[in-house]
């Protein structure tokens, strides 16, 4: 039964992806019948139709839609566990790590590259997903080590504080800080430490502002597009080195908070140690990196 629901999930977001019933039972290797017959077990099973079918192809249904983040969430959740499982079977230990903001995705590849360096190999798997709340994923123990801005109030996960992220202020133009007229701000919205931060130095009603979800994407529509965004140092340096974009004059530095959470009570705890050991050290030498650049 459970491999049935998976397969019917798979084939669902294979639909969604392809656009249609057909491009979907091509690109899982199997007969259109089939297709066809897993999503009417599935419609049955919610009760609800989860596709319109028309002349431009198959579309996702209002009901469709809803379902979509679910269906994505159980696929995670289950290549999460088969993976684990799979490792296990190997004689692997399979760590999950999962970062909260975009902004740290190089930092998880980071560490895997000093885990290589210093191990020799990589003993675990690594699986980078920035789309969950991380402080659930970990107590729920779909991942073994999450990197976060905030943590949650009254949590019971282990908590390493680890180098905050400078994070410039940068425009497509040089500017003053008070001086010249603001163009339109790139949100990042980083949470409210950095909210704090934000409105200390450009208050809500003096900036137009776009929010982005994802630091690469807001960088690249800067420098498309035009306007101003605090971006984490590391990330604007070449732009800035090449200049395509400026640090705005007289814009003070803002920090970012760097935690990693954890189960205390996780069999993998020694290998967690590990990497907590490996993100210290990446970490302290990004910041004397930002300390050699004058951050």
């Amino acid at each position: 039964m459970l491999a049935m629901q998976i397969n019917a999930f798979a084939t669902f977001l294979a639909i969604e992806a392809a656009g249609s019933f057909h491009g979907a039972a091509r690109q899982l290797n199997i007969t259109q019948t089939a297709v066809s017959a897993r999503i009417k077990a599935l419609e049955e099973a919610l009760g609800a139709s989860l596709f319109e079918r028309g002349p431009g192809g198959t579309r996702l249904s209002a009901a469709g839609r809803q379902f979509l983040p679910y269906a994505e969430q159980m696929m995670r959740t289950w290549e999460f566990v088969s993976g684990d499982l799979r490792a296990s079977l190997a004689g692997r230990v399979s760590l999950r790590l999962g970062a909260q903001l975009s902004v740290w995705d190089p930092l998880l590849v980071d560490v895997a590259v000093w885990l290589e360096r210093a191990q020799g190999t990589v003993p675990f798997t690594l699986n980078y997903d920035h789309g969950l709340n991380m402080a659930e994923a970990v107590a729920r123990r779909l991942l073994d080590l999450a990197i976060v801005n905030e943590v949650p109030a009254g949590t019971r996960l282990g908590v390493e504080d680890l180098q905050p992220e400078p994070l410039l202020l940068v425009a497509d133009q040089p500017l003053r800080l008070g001086r010249d007229a603001l163009p339109l701000f790139i949100n990042l919205e980083f949470g409210s430490e950095y909210a704090a931060q934000l409105q200390q130095v450009l208050p809500q009603r003096s900036r137009q502002h776009i929010v982005l979800g994802n630091a690469p994407m807001g960088l690249r529509y800067l420098m498309r597009r035009g306007g101003m965004g605090y971006f984490p140092a590391y990330m604007a340096a070449e732009a800035l080195a090449a200049g395509q974009i400026h640090a705005v004059e007289s814009a003070p530095v803002i920090r970012l908070s760097c935690k990693a959470l954890y189960l205390p009570d996780n069999p993998a705890l020694e290998q967690i140690r590990q990497v907590l050991q490996g993100l210290r050290e990446v970490r302290a030498a990004g910041q004397e990196q930002s300390s050699g650049a004058g951050l």
